[in-house]
């Protein structure tokens, strides 16, 4: 049964960041109304399992506080009274950070993280914690824990009975169901851009580096950002710059624009996706945009020695020292023997604990796996990819963001063929550390189910990539919401 909406609140909360700031400013909204209304659609819409934890009292606190300030002409914050929700892995003062698992329900940080510092100085409001794969191991959302309602794990914003995808399930859900303008989520194999696809909604993987990473539950430190998640490009570009203090938006001109179209990314694709990402290239054709087919990219082969062995390696490593050092302070072991989803104690269990990895042969020790990697894999994949932009002349790659639409939600979506469907497009750029967009291109003709498409640059030149975006979507524009 596909979700039904309340169309009164849809009317209030269906509003980009900066539709909520002109009315704000034209005194037709006031950010306590909006709060309120984005409580209420949080509360309709508990069965879709979004958030682990809501704060009504503090978000319309904030609220009035924004309205005094606005209307005592006090100078407006960027963000002033708009509502937000954060990903679970994310650390948010006062509120439980759990990353999704009951092994860290009581775990309650003291500070925000700095890149959620950034936006509440900005003058955003939290309305809570989104919900994700447990430690954020995984591409559906599909966790049987803190779920909402009688179902099992984040579900979809346009069809309750789908996955959200993964693992910021919740963020990609709340926006695409209008409980929230924007979110901040992570995003280490494609862990931003596949909700995101799969909800209707856009988002940044950022440069590796771009955004500070204390105050965040780790997988893989070498692979793992957090990100700006919103119903647009324009809002996605306001929040890294206000995260960043980089606000350069260079113009762009869609003649002069230079697509690559690997074709590798382009193959094995379901009926939806591969109609609607077809038509966004054709559109984009149309208005002058320059498409550059590559037939052998070969970006696959050279990401398939790093992907596991680096985030098994790092998984480890990484998260004891959070553990130790910002967490709990409990040990690792500890922490694995409370996780609740079967498939991540069993990732945690078989490879991460020992250092294990399974190949044909049997379990083999990743670390020397991981050597290989860092020494010369990922090397050889970020020379490929710079080789790619410079020989082709080319701005971007493009690609649509998942080969599927959002399947059905059960406990076989989390099979390894689902999760390589999921993951096959978004991995590499994680790998290799680049600028990456999510942004909606069409809904299936007939699941009406949202399609993403995906665009992959240089790293360091996330402020273009952004404005490319804002074009992109300025032809292409916006889908309905759910």
């Amino acid at each position: 049964m596909k979700t039904s909406h309340v169309a009164a609140d849809a009317l209030s909360t269906d509003l980009t960041i900066y539709q909520a700031i002109e009315a704000f400013r034209d005194g037709t909204l006031t950010s306590t109304a909006l709060v309120e209304a984005c409580l209420r659609r949080i509360e309709e819409l508990k069965h879709l399992n979004v958030f682990v934890t809501v704060d009504a009292a503090g978000a319309l606190k904030a609220a009035a506080r924004a309205d005094m300030e606005r209307a005592a002409g006090k100078p407006g914050k960027p963000l002033a009274g708009i509502p937000i929700v954060v990903k679970d892995n994310i650390h948010a003062a006062g509120l439980p950070c759990t990353a999704g698992s009951p092994a860290l329900a009581d775990f309650v940080p003291e500070k925000d993280a700095p890149t959620l510092q950034k936006l509440r100085d900005a003058g955003a409001v939290v309305l809570g914690k989104t919900n994700m794969n447990e430690f954020a191991f995984g591409a559906t959302g599909y966790n049987p824990s803190f779920n909402t309602g009688s179902k099992v794990g984040v579900r979809n914003a346009y069809d309750s009975e789908r996955i959200a995808g993964g693992s910021s399930s919740g963020s990609a859900a709340a926006i695409g169901a209008r409980m929230s303008l924007a979110a901040l989520g992570t995003d280490t194999g494609g862990s931003m851009r596949i909700p995101c696809a799969l909800n209707g909604c856009a988002s940044l993987r950022p440069s590796s580096g771009r955004y500070q990473s204390l105050g965040t539950i780790p997988i893989s430190t070498s692979r793992d950002t957090v990100g700006p998640m919103a119903q647009c490009m324009s809002d996605v570009a306001l929040l890294d710059a206000l995260i960043t203090d980089d606000y350069a938006l260079p113009p762009i001109a869609l003649a002069e624009l230079r697509l690559g179209v690997p074709a590798e990314f382009w193959v094995r694709l379901d009926e939806e996706t591969q109609a609607c990402a077809e038509a966004a290239l054709n559109k984009l054709r149309e208005h002058g945009v320059t498409l550059i087919d590559i037939p052998d990219a070969g970006l696959f082969d050279l990401n398939q020695p790093i992907g596991f062995p680096v985030v098994i390696h790092e998984a480890r490593v990484g998260m004891q020292a959070w553990l130790r050092e910002q967490g709990p302070g409990i040990s690792i072991e500890a922490m694995v023997e409370k996780i609740n989803s079967p498939d991540v104690k069993a990732i945690y269990e078989q490879w991460v604990l020992p250092g294990k990895l399974p190949t044909p042969q049997g379990m083999i020790d990743v670390e020397p796996l991981y050597e290989v990697a860092e020494k010369t894999g990922r090397n050889a994949l970020k020379q490929r990819y710079q080789t790619l932009y410079e020989s082709l002349s080319i701005d971007a790659l493009v690609f649509p963001t998942t080969t599927i639409v959002a399947p059905p939600a059960g406990p076989e979506v989390n099979e390894p063929e689902t999760f390589e469907r999921l993951i096959r497009n978004t991995e590499p750029a994680a790998s290799a550390g680049l600028a990456c967009i999510q942004l909606p291109v069409g809904l299936g003709r007939r699941s009406g189910l949202p399609v993403g498409l995906e665009l992959d640059a240089p790293a360091g030149s996330d402020r273009r990539l952004l404005a490319i975006g804002v074009a992109i979507e300025s032809v292409l524009g916006r889908i309905p919401p759910a």
